[in-house]
């Protein structure tokens, strides 16, 4: 009688999670979870909610031979940006490069193999936020968990602190889950930039990413999370990131998708100090059959917090695009303003996207409203431009790219359309941006601003 085999498990055979397992000689408790989180895997949707399943576009994903234990070697590199802390994940594992004067001031460093010797107090922030999954790539991602690292700012910590965070897929049918830990203390500032690519030579094989970042500012704290999601079109990927913003802290949530084949982005985050403030900007371009699935998650406990949640794409040819913007405003989270805008526009028939924007409100003292649309381009800006000589295909891409635009404007980073807008450019062109630290070097070092597009927001004094 022949054994029925499980509709996943070619994807990944368990005897390679137990052969991840013993390899990071994980501790009997995250051995037991991610065998656990396996068994979860091969038994949980894509999407759980019944409500939204109609619109995931995570079909044709073949992970067939996936190996969590894929090894190569050692990309090479450009020169670290002075001051900074570098931290890379490739098929050699992962390395960091941290400066003494930055040890000195008291930062701290752990990497996944000193975690999983550290005490259970370690351990235990390293994995807090890592729930039960509930949907099938979130439960693969914690079963193929190799990379990782926990960073903590001490109090205080004066300089601003730069992270740069390097993942190069390089071999076929590979998987990379990194997880990511970071504490900021309070009056602290902090910029991290995870950079995600791929090095040529793939032989067509599907391979996943898979990001985890669980952060915790302080009071009066300052941190933003840029995210360059460009990878070749064979990358299945998903993003959860997570955050708790103490009083008068503020954060700033940013991703660019150029690249992948289906990517997944969840975005949880908790305002749980008075005075908080958060933004989560998001840029899309979606081309050919790539597909992206995006919901930004706002909690509004405390009082006098604001959020604002922006998420644009292009999409043409056959590509996909799902945008989710929720908040919730708690009974307590008295004069509360959020604001969530999804827009999309599609460059051809073949294109698709969903926007659906949601509020929760329990409380009445608060400003909460938010924006939708879907559409293609506006055919009167197109003649307008063409009347100014600019040719279709010009005036086309002129206004797509100043579509998102807008949303990069808003970022509280100096400069950073300008330093995006090259690699937007090759995307446009058709152009993959495959790794070469020659010829593509990684991002410079950027200065943490305030927005002048996006001031500081006020509380309306008619709502008080």
């Amino acid at each position: 009688m022949a054994v029925q085999i499980r509709e996943h498990e070619a994807w990944l055979a368990s005897d390679r999670v137990d052969a991840l397992s013993r390899a990071l000689s994980d501790p009997p408790e995250f051995s037991r979870r991610r065998q656990d989180d396996y068994e979860r895997f091969l038994e949980l949707p894509l999407e759980p909610n019944p409500l939204y399943r109609k619109y995931g576009y995570f079909s044709n994903v073949n992970l067939t031979g996936l190996d969590p234990l894929a090894s190569g070697s050692a990309v090479s590199l450009p020169p670290a940006l002075p001051g900074s802390i570098r931290v890379v994940h490739d098929a050699s594992g992962t390395r960091a490069e941290i400066p003494e004067e930055i040890v000195r001031g008291g930062v701290r460093f752990w990497s996944l193999g000193e975690l999983w010797r550290a005490g259970n107090g370690a351990r235990a922030a390293f994995l807090r936020g890592t729930e039960e999954p509930t949907d099938r790539l979130s439960a693969l991602a914690t079963a193929t968990l190799n990379r990782g690292y926990r960073l903590e700012v001490p109090d205080g910590f004066r300089d601003p602190l730069r992270v740069q965070d390097l993942t190069i897929l390089s071999e076929a049918r590979q998987a990379l889950s990194v997880r990511r830990s970071i504490q900021s203390g309070s009056a602290t500032q902090v910029l991290v930039t995870e950079e995600v690519f791929s090095a040529p030579g793939n032989d067509g094989a599907q391979r996943l990413y898979a990001s985890g970042t669980d952060l915790d500012l302080a009071d009066s704290a300052k941190a933003v999370v840029l995210s360059v999601h460009a990878p070749d079109l064979k990358a299945v990927s998903i993003y959860r990131r997570r955050a708790s913003v103490g009083a008068h802290s503020r954060l700033a949530w940013i991703w660019n998708g150029w690249g992948g084949f289906r990517t997944k982005v969840r975005n949880e985050t908790t305002f749980a100090g008075a005075g908080s403030a958060a933004d989560d900007l998001q840029t899309y371009f979606g081309e050919k059959d790539q597909a992206y699935d995006s919901a930004v998650n706002f909690t509004h406990v405390a009082t006098d917090t604001h959020s604002q949640s922006i998420t644009r794409g292009v999409f043409r040819d056959q590509a996909r695009g799902m945008s989710r913007g929720l908040v919730r405003i708690e009974p307590e989270a008295r004069k509360t303003i959020a604001f969530v805008s999804e827009h999309a526009m599609l460059l051809s028939r073949g294109a698709r996207s969903d926007s659906i924007p949601i509020l929760e409100i329990l409380c009445r003292d608060v400003k909460a409203t938010h924006s939708s649309s879907v559409a293609p381009v506006d055919p009167e800006k197109v003649f307008y431009l063409e009347s100014r000589g600019v040719s279709e295909d010009e005036s086309v891409r002129m206004i797509g790219e100043g579509f998102l635009a807008y949303v990069l404007e808003r970022v509280p980073i100096d400069g950073i359309r300008d330093l995006l807008y090259p690699k937007l450019a090759a995307r446009w062109d058709g152009r993959a941006l495959a790794w070469d630290p020659n010829a593509f070097p990684t991002l410079p070092s950027l200065a943490v601003t305030g927005s002048e597009s996006a001031p500081e927001w006020r509380f309306d004094a008619k709502l008080r």
